[in-house]
Parts: structure tokens; sequence; C-alpha cells
């Protein structure tokens, strides 16, 4: 018996009874669709923190005092270290021109009243540098970002983020040229950022001035509570990660007095913990594929025993037995490859479905689709193996003598 015809007379065999068929593959149906379900959604959480990560700025490296331990968006300072990192050590690192570095920005942060034409609002105030716009992903809506003109002559400008520019003025077009007040301190408002949220965080609502303007009128002191620097590409992370370690260990001459936080670091944990909790997931998932299996085996065996005249008259007229094995097989093979085709449109959709109801997204590799794939095809060759060895095995004159 040649392959084509094997194939034609496992369809028939299959066909026959589609309804026995089809709940046969239901097991398959299911154990798929749960497991492509569970893996786009996993992956869609990957890829939708990995990229709000990566909306806060690429290739950076954060510079903060004290030990840290470094979290999914957030990390964790040390008790009492935050009179470490001067801002001459900034202005140091900025000199040495080391190799890698595309820019570096340092920042300080108070919470403070904003007002304005009789509005007033609570906000973290930014005391930075002009990269920091480049740094760290924004964009302006309106106006402009401060200059180093700005900083060297400790102006008095302010750049809103959306969230606060709307609380205070409405219209946040309406707000370049205004006066607001921060503290005690009358600041002029030069530009309005593009909104922006990452990890549910609104980055809209803070009000950024110039380091030195800060530091003077606002009571920072000079000590920086990071600075961050972006480097050339992700290949300079690790190198230029030395390089400022080895400077600032050099400068405080305690190695636990500054963490320095890779985003590369930060990126992999994610993906780490996300890759773990999507095999979890599809793991237990996966367990109806085990019971479909079994589903195969058990409708397989009914089926030897049914056809049991049938293999005996093949047997008889010179069938072999590796036609009689590669015949159930087959058909075992098409049960649970078929069942996990319609499983994987089914895992998609309900996939869809699901992240149309939430604030997740869906994404499914054709890697992950070939895998679930291949796994159903594993399973139905796994649990159809046995009935088709026994099957093959049948004496031919007690199969055409079986009633």
């Amino acid at each position: 018996m040649n392959l084509n015809e094997s194939f034609r007379t496992a369809f028939f065999n299959l066909t026959a009874n589609k309804l026995r068929s089809f709940l046969t593959m239901l097991g398959i149906i299911i154990g798929v669709a749960a497991v492509v379900t569970m893996t786009g959604l996993g992956q869609g959480m990957r890829s939708q923190v990995v990229g709000e990560i990566s909306s806060l700025g690429s290739n950076l490296l954060t510079v903060i005092p004290g030990r840290a331990r470094q979290g999914v968006g957030s990390f964790i300072r040390a008790r009492g270290s935050a009179s470490i990192l001067k801002y001459r050590y900034f202005q140091e690192l900025q000199e040495m021109y080391l190799p890698g570095i595309q820019a570096m920005t340092a920042e300080v942060n108070l919470f403070k009243t904003i007002t304005a034409s009789g509005e007033n609002t609570s906000t973290q105030v930014v005391g930075t540098t002009p990269d920091y716009l480049e740094i760290r992903n924004f964009t302006l809506q309106s106006g402009r970002f401060f200059n180093n003109y700005d900083m060297l002559h400790t102006r008095k400008v302010a750049v809103l983020g959306n969230t606060v520019a709307q609380d205070l003025f409405g219209e946040p077009s309406q707000a370049v040229g205004k006066i607001i007040r921060i503290g005690k301190t009358n600041f002029t408002v030069i530009g309005v950022l593009e909104p922006k949220t990452t990890m549910g965080q609104d980055l809209g609502n803070q009000v950024i001035v110039p380091l030195s303007t800060h530091q003077q009128y606002l009571g920072g002191s000079h000590y920086l509570g990071s600075i961050t620097i972006k480097t050339v590409s992700q290949e300079d992370l690790d190198t230029v990660a030395a390089m400022v370690e080895d400077f600032m260990v050099r400068k405080v001459g305690d190695p636990d007095a500054i963490s320095i936080l890779n985003q590369n670091d930060l990126i992999e944990t994610v993906e780490n913990i996300t890759g773990t909790i999507t095999l979890f997931l599809a793991a237990i998932t996966g367990i109806s594929l085990l019971v479909g299996g079994i589903g195969i085996m058990n409708i397989m065996l009914v089926s030897v025993v049914e056809r049991t005249r049938e293999i005996g008259l093949r047997k008889a007229i010179g069938a072999k037995p590796r036609d009689i094995l590669f015949q159930f097989v087959i058909e075992s093979s098409l049960l649970s490859i078929g069942g996990g085709s319609i499983g994987v449109v089914l895992g998609t959709l309900l996939g869809k479905v699901m992240v149309r109801f939430s604030q997740g997204t869906f994404s499914l590799s054709p890697g992950a689709v070939a895998l679930a794939l291949s796994i159903s095809l594993a399973v139905g060759l796994f649990f159809g193996i046995y009935p088709a060895r026994r099957a093959s095995k049948l004496d031919p004159i007690t199969a055409l003598r079986y009633e």
C-alpha cells in the first residue's frame, strides 16, 4: 500500500464517523487552544512591558546613590544614602568624554505646589540638564526645551508635563509664555510635553526646570538623585557601566555607596519573569493535551476491535504488519494534527477577544504556532503507536474468525 492510498483510506475511515472523530479531536483542540492563548498572552505581556521600559529611553545606565535592588520599573534605594552623588561628579564625567557615551543627564526631584491663574496642583519638580529630553524620549507638544544658556544663567524657566499644563490652564497649548509659581518663585513656561504614560504611571504629571535653577531657587542641594547615561548602542552598555563604576568608586571610596542600573539587566529580568510565567501557564493548560492524547488512544483501541475482521482480511490478501501499523499511525496523526490546527485558530481568536476587554496585548510568534502543532502531532503519534502495534500484530486467521 503506497502513501497516497494510506492517506485516502485513513481520511475515509475518519470521515465515516464524523461525530466520533470530532469528539476524539476535542481534547487536542481544547489543549492546543489553551496553550496558544496562554502563550500569546504571555508573549504579549512581555513585549508590552519591554516596550514600556524602552519608552523611558533606550541604552540607558542609571547611577543612583546607595546599594539598590533592581525591580520591574523601579528600584529600592539604600537607606541614608542620599548625600553621596555630587554634581561635580557629573561634570567630571562629562569632561572625560568616555567612549560609547552618547549623552548624559543629572536629576534631582522635589515635590512642590504649583500655582497659576488661580489654580494649583502638587507635583514633582525635576531639576535636570538639556539632554533630558533626548535621553528620556520625551517630545514637545509646543514651545521649546531649555538649553545650556538657560542652565548657565540660572534662568527661571519651566517645561510642563501635559497633565500639569491641563490642570493649571485647561488647554495645554495655552500654557507657553504664562507665569507659574513654584513654591515662592515665579517661572516662565517655555514648553509643554506631549502626553506620555508608561507602566500605569502618568509621566505628564511633572514640571521640569534647569538643574542650576532648581538648586538655587527651589531649595535643591548640590547632591543629585541620579545620573542617567545613554550609550551609543546596547553593546556599549556593559563597557560604559564598568568605566563609570570604576570612576564613581574612586570618587566615593565605597563600592556599596553607589549602584549602576543597567537597562539591559532590567529588560532581561522582565523577560525571564514573564517567560517563566508563560511557561508555567502553558504547562498547566498542556495537561489537557495529555487528556486529549489518552482520548485518541482510547478511540484507536476501539477502532482496532471494530475493524478486526478488516485487518485480518487485509493481511490475508498480502498486507504486511508495517502496512497495518502505518495505517493506524496515519489515522491518529490526522486526528491530532487536525485538532491542533483547529486549536491554533480557536486559541488565537480567544486570545484576541480577551485582550479587547483588557489593557493587555496578544502576540503569537510563528515559532509558537509551529511548536503547538508539533506537540499536538507528537501527542497523536505517541498515543497512537500502541493501538497501531496491537493492530499490526493480530493473527490473520484469528482476526478473520472474529465476531
